[in-house]
């Protein structure tokens, strides 16, 4: 919501600077977004008189100025290449050191083609006030020379743009906003010039309500004999300044009142209406062309104003392009309507029109100013076009919108935390519109205004009179200390998520964060898409469907990265997937891919594409830091479909999966239209158990051996089907206490080995805790942990 300073003032009388104004507006609530203080941004830009203009010495097309900038001084010698620079021009100067908001350039003293030139003369683009750059600006002989150029010119009106919650459909008029000021103390609200324009003869033009429910309230007028040429300067600088493009006197008159009061109008030139006026639903396959310029087909559920004929508008939304006025409008009928909300927005949902009507409809209008709209736009038109306004045509009724409500005045302090006196509350609610009437034991019962639809029990009159006294009273009071030490605020199992994020971004991966919604066929692809995970109002066609795995968003990101030229890319996301709409089927997700080479190019080192390994590094690095056992998991090869078989695994903590890993399917990848190969890992973070405490919290005691380690290499031959981590573990329980770590550091197959097997060495490093140990003990290990590994997996010792 935009407005102007010149324009709050229309309706509030105040002294408060712009400064005082924007912060107590944050206070109230209608954050201030920004501020567009044109004076200050061309405070440096002066009026100036060209003495003289004589051709460049050096350049064809450039001319030497002598300027006089108004300063009392020798005139300024300043280089121009506009082809309209002439003496005798007056136009506007830039001074050395002016920043020019066109184009963001800071001037310094510099030589053109040998002259040197000391500021510069501006176009409106360079000024940032059209795009008009083919010459300097020329101004009139009586600009005054040396006066600055924005405050001669009237920009010295900051805008101000504040961000409206949808609750406060009031505030989206300025009138709503200088009501809620004067309240806080900053001035008084002006009365609203309302005069009932009295009608001099019957509207030719009738209006009926077939759709009661849908229209609640329907007031119009013909205007007859008006002129719709330009508005004047003063309506149409007002509405350049909040981006709106003038149009014409009756267009502009609308959108002045639809961001004045909140109030949206339409006019229907009156020729081109046949018959009388119907607020009614659209009849299947009726077709709309609207004022935007676009073509609609309407169904039953469309809200339309209608004539005998054909609808000519979507109610509440946008006009319709048949009726809309031109210059040659001679004859007007005026609208103001009173609709349902929740169809409005709907409606405009549905046909995806975004409009400042639509914006006010669908939050709801004062439902006992549609005739007082109605009045002031007839009292403008007149004003501004001429004309004669026939008898106001009322068609339905105001509804009741009057409710009673109870505040015990001492709830301010009880509910809100600042005691505040019952007389200061009575004036903020009066301020604010309601109307007051003392009851017993220290109540009130107030009846909110009509535009305060958001208004509906004790606890929000508490809130109306903190937000106006101001929430930087309530006192800070710290909460009661219930024990001695303080406890964390996130639980173990609530800091994984961080904990996750910051191993991967450690691991060279970078964070990404997708749509929890996929196309329904993607989400097939990966075990999801079932009805039951089907959003009802999806925010796109192509996002229909609730994410079973958050793999499929990282893959065309990584996808789209490498379409732009980053084919090696290491992504992650650490968020939900959905197994079904139960409370307890979402799973909390840490997922990664990786894309492209492994290694970079370099000369010392030879590079790969990514593989399976690097995403079960991944995944054992993840569950590492998240405290999972580790050395107690087993690898499965029952990995998804998505997965290539052969290059994938589960890994499992008994029946538990902890998470997945592998190879992306080419098949998928195909789907995803990505090229591949591409690797992933999925881990479910709650599924990772929480420690055990023993002995409390800290951390045991670091177990140091004085003794000398000791490795030993074995290598074994084995089945080519038998998994290398069965053949790990059996060594492992050899003996759990010597034996300290077991690295696998050559896997061979060929001529050397017969067919059907595979030899694998691994290296064992065993670490004595309470002595040193003999030739005798290192040879009894080893001949357990041999046995242990024939019994598991059927090896023999390769000779």
């Amino acid at each position: 919501m935009k407005f102007t300073l010149s324009w709050l003032k229309d309706h509030l009388e105040t002294d408060a600077t712009l400064d005082v104004i924007v912060e107590r507006l944050t206070m109230l609530g209608l954050e201030v977004e920004g501020v567009e203080d044109r004076a200050k941004e061309l405070a440096a830009f002066r009026i100036a008189h060209v003495v003289s203009a004589e051709k460049h010495p050096n350049a064809d097309k450039l001319r030497v100025c002598m300027v006089d900038v108004g300063d009392g001084k020798d005139p300024v010698q300043v280089v121009c290449g506009a082809p309209n620079a002439r003496t005798g021009l007056r136009g506007v100067f830039a001074p050395p050191g002016t920043h020019v908001p066109g184009t963001g350039v800071d001037l310094k003293v510099g030589t053109i083609r040998g002259v040197e030139s000391r500021g510069m003369l501006c176009s409106e683009r360079e000024l940032k006030l059209s795009d008009e750059h083919n010459g300097i600006i020329e101004l009139p002989d009586h600009a005054p020379v040396g006066a600055s150029y924005a405050d001669w010119l009237g920009l010295n009106d900051p805008v101000i743009d504040i961000s409206l919650t949808p609750d406060r459909a009031d505030c989206a008029g300025v009138r709503g906003i200088a009501r809620d000021l004067a309240a806080a103390g900053l001035g008084t609200l002006k009365p609203l010039a309302a005069d009932p324009v009295p009608g001099g003869f019957p509207s030719p033009i009738g209006v009926t309500i077939e759709a009661p429910d849908a229209c609640r309230m329907f007031v119009g007028r013909t205007i007859r004999g008006v002129r719709n040429g330009p508005s004047p300067r003063w309506l149409q600088d007002r509405l350049l300044a909040i981006g709106l493009r003038p149009i014409s006197a009756l267009v502009d008159i609308t959108n002045l009142l639809t961001f004045d009061n909140a109030r949206p109008l339409h006019v229907f030139d009156a020729d081109k209406v046949r018959g009388g006026i119907v607020a009614r639903f659209a009849r299947e396959g009726e077709t709309l062309k609207a004022l935007n310029g676009k073509d609609y087909t309407l169904d039953p559920a469309v809200l339309v104003i209608a004539d005998h004929e054909r609808a000519e508008s979507i109610a509440g939304i946008v006009g319709g392009e048949a009726t809309g006025c031109t210059e040659g409008t001679v004859n007007v009928f005026l609208e103001a309507a009173l609709l349902d909300p929740t169809l409005i927005a709907r409606t405009g949902r549905r046909l995806g029109i975004e409009s400042d009507a639509r914006y006010r409809n669908e939050r709801g209008i004062d439902p006992a100013a549609v005739i007082e709209g109605a009045e002031r736009a007839t009292r403008l038109i007149l004003d501004l076009c001429g004309g004669e306004a026939s008898e106001l045509v009322v068609a339905g009724a105001e509804p009741d919108w009057r409710r009673s409500l109870t505040l015990r005045l001492d709830r301010c302090a009880t509910l809100g935390g600042v005691p505040v006196p019952a007389e200061e509350q009575e004036r903020i609610l009066t301020a604010l519109g309601c109307t007051l009437a003392p009851q017993e034991h220290g109540t009130l019962s107030v009846v909110p205004p009509s535009w305060r639809a958001d208004i509906h029990g004790e606890a929000d009159l508490v809130e109306e009179v903190l937000r106006v006294k101001g929430f930087d009273a309530i006192p800070a009071t710290p909460l009661p200390r219930l024990t001695a030490m303080t406890k964390p605020a996130l639980t173990l199992k609530q800091r994984r998520t961080g904990t996750a994020k910051r191993l991967l971004a450690a691991r060279g991966m970078s964070e990404a964060v997708t749509w929890s919604f996929l196309a329904p066929g993607v989400a097939e692809a990966f075990g999801g898409g079932g009805e039951a995970l089907r959003l009802v109002n999806p925010i796109s066609a192509d996002l229909t469907v609730m994410r079973p795995s958050v793999l499929p968003n990282l893959i065309q990101a990584a996808g789209r990265n490498a379409d732009r030229g980053y084919p090696d890319v290491a992504l992650f996301e650490v968020g939900p997937a959905f197994r079904d709409p139960s409370p307890t089927g979402q799973d909390q997700v840490a997922a990664g891919v990786r894309a492209g080479r492994a290694v970079p190019r370099h000369w010392a080192e030879k590079t790969r594409a990514v593989d399976v390994y690097d995403a079960k590094a991944d995944a054992l690095g993840l569950l590492e830091a998240l405290g999972a056992p580790t050395a107690n998991l087993q690898v499965s090869t029952d990995a998804p479909a998505w997965y290539h078989p052969g290059r994938s695994g589960c890994l499992r903590l008994g029946p538990t999966v902890m998470g997945r890993f592998g190879e992306i399917h080419p098949a998928i990848l195909e789907t995803l239209k990505v090229e591949g190969p591409m690797v992933a890992f999925e881990l479910f973070v709650d599924a990772v158990p929480l420690p055990k405490k023993k002995g409390g919290t800290a951390r045991p005691l670091l177990q140091l051996s004085p003794f000398q380690p000791i490795e030993r290499d074995f290598a074994f031959l084995v089945d080519a089907g038998i998994e290398v981590d069965r053949l790990v573990r059996a060594a492992k329980g050899a003996d759990k206490v010597l034996v300290k770590d077991i690295r696998v550091f050559d896997v061979y197959t060929g001529d050397r080995v017969e067919a059907g097997r595979k030899s694998v060495a691994i290296s064992v490093t065993i670490q004595p805790t309470d002595r040193t140990l003999t030739e005798d003990d290192i040879d009894s290990l080893g001949q357990r942990l041999i046995a242990a590994v024939a019994k598991a997996t059927g090896a023999t010792l390769r000779s």
